[in-house]
């Protein structure tokens, strides 16, 4: 059970985190039976996004034999049999897509497009160069959106637009990481890397960080933001955000890492503080009058 657990990619369920934006921003966050549903939620993408990993560690085994990190991986090393990698990642995502219909009809559409789209991404997604990333944020997007679609509420266009960004900040910075940690082997472990450039990379870094800080600073002072709020007090938590970004960019450009976000939000102790106190600073802006 050791290796099966590990290779569910626990650390990952961090990135399923974004499930909870939508409860926050819509003020449900103190009504009981939505934030019970929302972490029903948050369980059943969590067993999706282990399905998926299970599978993509399965068709990748051998790429990840090359990487000097994923080669430690339970089923690239052999310490996790193919047959039960397989067993149990059919059965997660039977179970999770059932629960997610079970849980509210539009929840389960969202759980099936979400599988649709990563399955899309182990067998073609991730051999196109601009769309592999794309189709990671659209994945987190997808998260953003089932968590409204649990509670029965419309997620905001500028949350999906904040979701996207930092998204594609994240996986922009992790092909980065790659490229340079892999030098001459990058194309064996992930061809896509062979059509990527330290430059271009780099670019698109820039361009998706701009992105992130002014779509986020954009939506504090929306006029419907301050409608639903009742003022524009939230714009005084983008200081958190750019410190956020900043930092991160600190530890992909200096301490040359980024190759596992959520080793870095769990790592970092300047960035987990700037977490919980943007945490913090949301729920007292959004919620205390």
């Amino acid at each position: 059970m050791g290796p099966l657990l590990e290779a569910t990619r626990p650390r990952q369920w961090t990135k399923n985190i974004v499930v909870f934006a939508a409860i926050v921003f819509s003020q449900h966050l103190g009504e009981w039976p939505a934030l019970g549903r929302t972490f029903a939620a948050f369980a059943i993408f969590c067993a999706l996004s282990s399905a998926i990993y299970l599978l993509n560690d399965l068709i990748d085994a051998e790429q990840d034999k090359l990487h000097p990190l994923k080669s430690k991986r339970p089923i690239a090393s052999g310490r996790l049999g193919k047959n039960e990698a397989l067993t149990t990642a059919v059965g997660l995502l039977i179970l999770a897509t059932a629960a997610g219909f079970f849980l509210n009809p539009p929840l389960g559409v969202v759980c099936v497009g979400y599988a649709a789209l990563q399955l899309g991404y182990m067998f073609w997604f991730k051999h196109q160069v601009i769309l592999d990333v794309i189709a990671i944020a659209i994945g987190f997007v997808l998260r953003a959106v089932g968590g409204g679609a649990a509670i029965s509420v419309e997620v905001s266009h500028w949350l999906l637009l904040c979701t996207l960004f930092l998204a594609l900040f994240l996986a922009v910075c992790k092909r980065r990481h790659e490229l340079l940690l892999l030098r001459d082997n990058s194309i064996e472990h992930r061809k896509t890397l062979g059509h990527y450039s330290e430059s271009l990379l780099d670019q698109m870094v820039a361009v998706v960080t701009s992105s992130t800080v002014i779509s986020y600073a954009l939506y504090t002072v929306a006029p419907d933001t301050i409608d639903r709020f009742g003022s524009n007090r939230l714009i005084y938590t983008v200081p958190f955000v750019l410190f956020g970004i900043f930092r991160y960019l600190y530890l992909v450009y200096r301490r040359e890492e980024g190759g596992s976000p959520e080793g870095l939000l769990l790592g970092d102790r300047a960035l987990l503080v700037n977490i919980v106190l943007f945490g913090v600073a949301v729920a007292l802006l959004v919620y205390w009058k």
